[in-house]
């Protein structure tokens, strides 16, 4: 009887995360979107659901500076806070 295993029968075969590499923002061009985001992550001790405007906004940078593939906003679970147009109501209500 082999104590040795056989692994050879099935080949590890690595493959890319499927929504890409995540470069890191070596120019600064979101710190401040960043920033913000940390400083409501400590104020609210880490709980991420009290600060997803600052979660949307620092993600919205990354993809407008091509640090991040581009998608769409309700992909990323940010559906309940997408801007919508003013209705024409609310321009007569003024």
């Amino acid at each position: 009887m082999s104590t040795a295993m056989n692994f050879s029968s099935k080949a590890f075969k690595p493959r890319a995360p499927d929504k890409g590499s995540f470069p890191l923002d070596h120019f600064g061009e979101c710190k401040g979107f960043k920033d913000t985001f940390m400083k409501c992550l400590r104020d609210n001790s880490f709980d991420n659901s009290m600060c997803r405007l600052q979660s949307k906004d620092y993600l919205q940078c990354r993809m407008d500076n091509q640090l991040m593939a581009k998608e769409p906003l309700e992909k990323l679970g940010f559906a309940d806070l997408k801007e919508t147009p003013p209705s024409p109501e609310d321009k007569d209500a003024k």
